[in-house]
């Protein structure tokens, strides 16, 4: 209490007008629109929060995904193929972010299990004892076993959707046909090749499932009639590394191999996540404006009531600058408030969204994310400091912002015409 009373009167006098009035009627009135104002601003920092940490969880989520089957790095030789790729693989894991490292070949090809139409699909050939180190294909095999990709038996792994699609389950056949023909006296003949099913996985990412299958590597050189596989496939310690670590390795490795990261893959993909985002956050950002800008009418409306208490401060020996003081700490301890009530409200939903969200889907008896549709059922989030520290800070800004014109106003209020009437 002692240190309250030894605070600037600048301070005392802001405190008290943020404070409701004891008096009903006009002051409470004022009191009341401080109370929407601070509630604006909480509900949209709070918003603001819970939906950016709902997109970053479920970019995390597909990118997870997409990294179960994709490498972080990839090296390869697209003229003449990688025959020392053992030498090669040294050289990359010489760098501490590699921690695996794994040979690869793959091609566009069709695929289709006898009449059934042709279905597109990218055809990868690996190791089947390498590939854990740099996937985690393996983990996600759902029925038969990655390990039976035998050398010379021309067996394949194919994505769940895309075996539903040809209608094979294990042991069925499907052919496999290349776009690279082979010249014949009838004419340039399609490379084709019966393969055996022995695995179906479930990345759980519909790009994959529905659109690629895995093969031996010596069966995939074979179709490819490479004598050396494609490049090498690496996986890093910190996927969110793989540019930096990209661009290291380039000089790290021969000149003639090209180097390329993982957002490099999915450049498309990444760019429009980041574009949503952006626009979300301005869209959200402009809520959190309005919200803070309801403060304007809020001063507006406590200077035209306070005007005589005002003039009388002024006439005490208050300068302009004082008077202006009271109303800016007035409009940012609104703002202040609304903002500390919003990050605390949004990082509690945010941190307990995996709780929050089914018990409202039990209350209403509905589900946000339907299993038939959607291969999650349940809304990830990824709430970054970072991104509440900025949410925060704008909606201060916002807050100090609005409060620069009433307080001038107020300012230049003249004690003998505001004292006229009283």
């Amino acid at each position: 209490m002692s240190l309250i009373k030894n605070l600037p009167f600048e301070w005392l006098v802001g405190l008290r007008y943020t404070r409701a009035g004891k008096r009903s009627g006009r002051n409470g009135f004022i009191s009341f629109i401080s109370l929407i104002s601070m509630s604006g601003i909480a509900l949209g920092v709070g918003a603001l929060i819970v939906v950016l940490s709902v997109m970053n969880g479920f970019q995390k989520d597909v990118t997870d995904r997409m990294l179960s089957v994709l490498a972080h790095v990839e090296v390869f030789d697209a003229q003449a193929g990688m025959p020392d790729w053992q030498e090669q693989a040294k050289n990359a894991l010489r760098h501490p972010e590699v921690k695996g490292a794994a040979p690869f070949s793959e091609t566009q090809a069709g695929l289709m299990n006898g009449g059934e139409a042709l279905r597109p699909a990218m055809v990868r050939g690996v190791l089947p004892e390498e590939e854990p180190a740099v996937s985690d294909v393996a983990k996600h095999i759902k029925l038969g076993s990655f390990a039976a990709l035998k050398p010379g038996e021309f067996n394949i792994v194919l994505g769940v959707d895309l075996a539903r699609a040809l209608g094979v389950d294990i042991g069925g056949k499907v052919t496999m046909v290349l776009p690279q023909g082979t010249v014949t006296p009838a004419g340039l003949v399609p490379r084709m090749r019966s393969f055996t099913v022995v695995g179906i996985f479930s990345a759980q990412h519909q790009e994959f499932d529905a659109g690629m299958a895995f093969i031996h590597l010596q069966d995939a050189q074979r179709m490819l009639r490479m004598a050396a596989p494609s490049g090498l496939r690496l996986r890093l310690a910190d996927m969110h590394r793989a540019p930096q670590v990209a661009e290291e390795l380039k000089k790290m490795l021969p000149a003639h191999l090209t180097v390329r990261d993982w957002s490099k893959l999915n450049a498309n993909w990444f760019a429009a996540v980041q574009t949503e985002k952006r626009m979300m956050f301005i869209i959200l950002t402009l809520i959190v404006a309005v919200a803070a800008f309801n403060l304007v009418s809020t001063l507006v409306m406590t200077v035209t009531d306070k005007q005589p208490d005002i003039a009388i401060l002024r006439t005490l020996g208050a300068s302009p600058a004082s008077i202006m003081k009271i109303f800016v700490i007035q409009g940012a301890l609104v703002g202040l408030l609304g903002t500390a009530i919003g990050v605390t409200g949004g990082v509690l939903v945010a941190q307990n969204i995996d709780v929050i969200v089914p018990f409202i889907e039990h209350l209403l008896g509905v589900q946000f994310l339907s299993k038939d549709i959607y291969y999650i059922t349940t809304v990830p989030s990824d709430m970054r400091w970072p991104d509440v520290t900025k949410i925060g800070a704008i909606a201060v800004v916002l807050a100090f912002v609005a409060t620069l014109y009433p307080s001038r106003w107020a300012a230049k209020v003249k004690p003998a015409e505001a004292l006229r009437y009283e």
